[in-house]
């Protein structure tokens, strides 16, 4: 085998051996390859070029322009446009106001410049069929990534640094990312580059020390070799260590997930007590799990955050902490409760048909347990509980059903004059609009008689004149 000056195999064949290790392109595949123009990545195209019949699969190049260093990055995509057309291979090539992005979505240069690059290789990996996207990511990113990580406080899944093929996930679909060059160092692409003449273009924003990544690649990892010359080595085997810790919780979290959670809409419901009695090191995973079933990604999850509702675990019910992401963890008396802000965790289970009340007596449907007794006038207490109601036996009538709201609904409201539409009274009284649709509706055939939880109907208030009194209790199971 012919051997290249310093390293023990060609390049081309040292990637060939990763994509099948890691079996990251299927045979027959049409793979885009993401093209900035920089030396990781033209050495990266270069090669799969060169492997393109050996691995039988398709290439398309996608170069997007971030408008933010002006001429440069048109020459740059004029580079790629360039070397798309000597190598023969198509290319989508377009442009992208980053700037504009990050404005509305109030996030970092770096973070929006991430988030547009890779909706747009989705949409270029969509219109074009291919399975997955290349990306130029070497050793040196990898280092990089584990100290950002570490930096930020991501935990130990932050220690395992970039893997050989990542699930990148969006609001609007996901794109498959894999990194051929991950065992592939940033010299020896510069070195192939070199060799080939290729001349890719060199990003002056990456000798910028504002972002983070600059920063540890300028300063702390000099910094660090400094102290220890072989600590790319010791960040390498510590990631490597990680992923094997990673690698058991995934399959134990998997084994134990159905057993302890649940998914109900947009909540992830955990059995209180089964998870407690989980080591803290599986409770921390379940966590992350359950996060980035909701979210898709972790990427705005650091370890405080998880370290902060581990400490709020055994608090009292009612105990409330809010997580990136929009997302709320919630503590009840015998479950934790994940979801969206939007969804506020509503109490309330979703009402899918009308349920007669047994009066007097008991009457279970799901997600509620109801109880209705008549007593006297004289019988009543003042209860501090919205979901107890008392209501003029005679002015409710003979049969009483439970539903949800419906289009037309109306109540005149306890204490007020004339009736008024349920949806607007719900907008005033503030119920969040994702509760509205579960909220029970306790009415009879003429009229809405309770908006459970909230108000009675004044028509069928206590009087002076009542002789008798419907007791009426909603309870949760």
């Amino acid at each position: 085998m012919l051997k290249e000056q310093g390293y023990p195999e060609p390049l081309e064949q040292r990637v060939l051996c990763f994509i099948r290790e890691h079996h990251l392109v299927l045979n027959r595949c049409s793979l885009l390859v993401a093209v900035s123009g920089g030396p990781d990545s033209v050495c990266l195209l270069h090669i799969l070029v060169k492997l393109q019949k050996e691995l039988n699969t398709k290439l398309h190049i996608a170069h997007l322009n971030h408008q933010l260093r002006g001429t440069e990055s048109e020459a740059d995509a004029r580079y790629v446009s360039q070397l798309a057309h000597q190598l023969g291979i198509p290319a989508t090539i377009e442009e992208r106001d980053v700037k504009a992005y990050r404005a509305q979505r109030r996030t970092s240069l770096e973070e929006a410049a991430r988030e547009v690059r890779y909706t747009f290789l989705a949409e270029v990996a969509k219109s074009t069929r291919a399975d997955c996207v290349a990306v130029g990511h070497t050793t040196d990113d990898h280092v990089e990534t584990i100290l950002m990580h570490l930096i930020r406080g991501t935990g130990t899944r932050g220690l395992r640094g970039l893997q050989p093929d990542t699930r990148w996930r969006s609001a609007d679909g996901s794109l498959m990312v894999i990194r051929p060059l991950l065992q592939v160092s940033r010299q020896e692409t510069l070195d192939y580059c070199h060799k080939y003449k290729l001349e890719p273009r060199i990003d002056t924003s990456n000798l910028s020390l504002s972002p983070l990544r600059n920063k540890i690649r300028h300063q702390l990892i000099p910094l660090l070799q400094s102290y220890n010359p072989r600590v790319t080595d010791a960040l390498l085997r510590t990631a490597s260590i990680a992923g094997d810790d990673l690698a058991l919780l995934d399959k134990e979290s998997a084994r134990v997930w159905g057993s302890i959670a649940q998914r109900q809409e947009e909540i992830i419901i955990l059995d209180k007590e089964r998870f407690l009695e989980l080591p803290s090191a599986l409770q921390r995973h379940l966590l992350r799990k359950a996060i980035e079933e909701l979210l898709g990604n972790l990427r705005d999850i650091e370890a405080r955050h998880i370290e902060e509702v581990m400490a709020a675990l055994g608090k009292s019910a009612g105990k409330r902490l809010n997580l990136p992401g929009g997302l709320v963890f919630i503590i009840e008396y015998n479950r934790f409760l994940l979801a969206p802000e939007s969804a506020v965790l509503c109490p309330f289970p979703i009402i899918k048909n009308e349920f007669i009340l047994r009066i007097p007596g008991e009457t279970l449907f799901p997600g509620w347990h109801v109880s209705a007794t008549t007593i006297k006038r004289e019988q009543m207490e003042d209860e501090d509980n919205d979901f107890i109601a008392y209501l003029d036996l005679d002015k409710v009538g003979d049969r009483v059903l439970v539903r949800c709201r419906q289009v037309g609904d109306r109540f005149q409201p306890l204490g007020m004059s004339q009736p008024k539409k349920i949806g607007r009274y719900m907008i005033d009284a503030k119920i969040p609009r994702a509760w509205r649709q579960r909220v029970p509706i306790v009415c009879s055939p003429e009229h809405v008689l309770w908006v459970v939880g909230w108000r009675i109907d004044d028509r069928a208030r206590v009087t002076e004149n009542t002789e008798q009194v419907l007791r009426l209790e909603f309870e949760r199971v």
